[in-house]
């Protein structure tokens, strides 16, 4: 797996995209960790039980049209949570966007983002399920998954590609569907920087490309 900074070109300066301190990353996925968690990433889990299995694949249709992606492929049990983190991120303030595909599963379907994650049971989520035709956004304190927005009667067709935003400022989070809109909140539980990542629920096989992150 390939990060890369994306880059600003000021006169005849070529410099790594800061902006009042923030950086930007994009993450593309690759032959070269086909099988296996991308170097640089984590897997973890919230709940007891196996699960959260993921590792990159092949997908002739990733948008990012470099034939790959990260697939969450266990059929985990409904109470665990899946999760794939860049293990070096630190953002507080935070734009994060993501391609996802909902491949499969019967209880739950689909995924999202984890941001200001602090660790596997303290994270803010926000997630698209197909499955029960709604958008939400969740924060996660001692293992505890407590609902903050929600946005019913959504339907997004499964074996797609859609894209997923959020952004958060200060106690003011954002989140997008294919570029509208859907969830507007507030919360400041997690005030301070935290991992990024991917997410998904129970037997939620999905795909993830083109993940992109930029923040402080």
């Amino acid at each position: 797996m390939r990060w890369i900074k994306v880059v600003a070109i000021l006169g005849l300066a070529s410099t790594t995209l800061w902006a009042a301190d923030a950086i930007a990353r994009s993450f593309r996925f690759t032959r070269e960790d086909v099988g296996k968690v991308p170097a640089g990433w984590k897997a973890e889990k919230t709940g007891k039980g196996e699960g959260s299995i993921w590792k990159v694949i092949a997908d002739d249709t990733a948008p990012s049209k470099t034939g790959y992606a990260l697939a969450q492929t266990a059929k985990s049990p409904g109470s665990v949570f899946n999760i794939c983190v860049v293990d070096d991120s630190r953002y507080s303030d935070v734009e994060l966007s993501v391609a996802f595909k909902a491949v499969a599963g019967d209880a739950d379907q689909g995924g999202g983002f984890v941001w200001r994650y602090q660790d596997n049971n303290n994270y803010y989520i926000c997630r698209m399920n197909p499955l029960e035709d709604n958008y939400r956004c969740y924060k996660v304190v001692a293992g505890k998954r407590i609902q903050l927005e929600t946005k019913e009667g959504l339907k997004v067709p499964v074996n797609t590609w859609h894209t997923l935003k959020v952004k958060m400022a200060g106690d003011h989070v954002e989140c997008y569907l294919d570029g509208e809109k859907q969830l507007d909140g507030k919360d400041a539980t997690f005030k301070g920087a935290g991992k990024v990542g991917l997410w998904s629920k129970a037997d939620a096989q999905s795909h993830f490309d083109d993940f992109k992150v930029s923040g402080k």
